[in-house]
């Protein structure tokens, strides 16, 4: 079922199966979709402000890489989210595809986000294989997205 969102829906009362569009990147983890804001299901990315560090020691803004390598990989190219609740900010939240890839997924594999075991196990695995291999976050030091939101800063 494709159900249309609006702006105006303010708070959201009720779960669609899926929301279809061109989407925004407003973060690493978070789209807008015909003005429906949509968390990414499962995943973390570093904050837009984050910095992370290399293992040379250089500082480098892993948060907007992120969301800039989340923009590149979607375009302007439709998406389709499944939207599986609503969290407390009234943002949708989704499971996002791209034809037959899973955007929450791609962003883990690709070391962009980490898996948010506190809501879900789906993106452990694709965890582990990003930090094996020193993808993006995983290639120096950085602090969990949400360990960074409640002020904990890299020294």
């Amino acid at each position: 079922m494709v159900l249309a969102f609006t702006a105006s829906l303010a708070p959201m009362t009720a779960v669609a199966s899926d929301l279809v569009g061109v989407a925004s990147v407003i973060d690493g983890d978070t789209l807008e979709i015909r003005g429906v804001r949509v968390r990414l299901h499962g995943i973390d990315a570093p904050e837009s402000r984050q910095s992370c560090m290399r293992a040379s020691g250089a500082r480098w803004r892993c948060g907007q890489q992120a969301a800039l390598a989340l923009s590149d990989r979607i375009g302007r190219r439709t998406i389709n989210c499944s939207v599986r609740d609503v969290d407390r900010y009234d943002r949708a939240i989704a499971v996002c595809t791209q034809g037959n890839q899973d955007l929450n997924r791609w962003l883990v594999s690709e070391g962009w986000a980490v898996a948010y075991r506190r809501y879900s196990r789906d993106y452990i695995r694709a965890e582990d294989q990003a930090r094996s291999a020193g993808r993006n976050i995983w290639s120096g030091q950085f602090v969990m997205p949400w360990d960074w939101r409640r002020g904990q800063r890299l020294p």
